[in-house]
This record gives structure tokens, sequence and C-alpha cells, in this order.
């Protein structure tokens, strides 16, 4: 696994983080979150794009021989 892929599956990974806390920001409002729930919309958007970003690079990388 070289240095292109790894770093597509940390970002791949925080996308997924971003977005699961993003919506849930959303989806309380602002009552059990630490921002409130229009602000939620950046860590959302964030989120998808470290998530498409990694998917990408993992897709595109070619292995090593």
């Amino acid at each position: 696994m070289n240095m292109k892929r790894t770093f597509g599956a940390i970002l791949t990974i925080l996308g997924i983080v971003g977005i699961i806390w993003g919506a849930y920001a959303f989806v309380m409002g602002g009552d059990g979150a630490a921002i409130g729930q229009y602000t939620a919309v950046v860590p959302f958007v964030v989120g998808l794009i470290f998530f498409f970003a990694g998917i990408n690079l993992v897709k595109t990388t070619k292995d090593q021989t």
C-alpha cells in the first residue's frame, strides 16, 4: 500500500466523520450538539469534500509492483 492510498483512506475516514457530525448537529438543532443547526452545514460540506477526494484518490491510484 503506497502513501497516496493511505492518505486517501485517511481522507475518506475524516470525511465520514465530518458528514456524520454535521448531520447529527443539524438534526439535533443545537440542543445536544456543540454547534447550531445552520452552522452544521460547514462540517457537512467539508466532510463531503474530504470523502469524495479520498474516494477519488484511492480509486485513481494504481498499485505498485
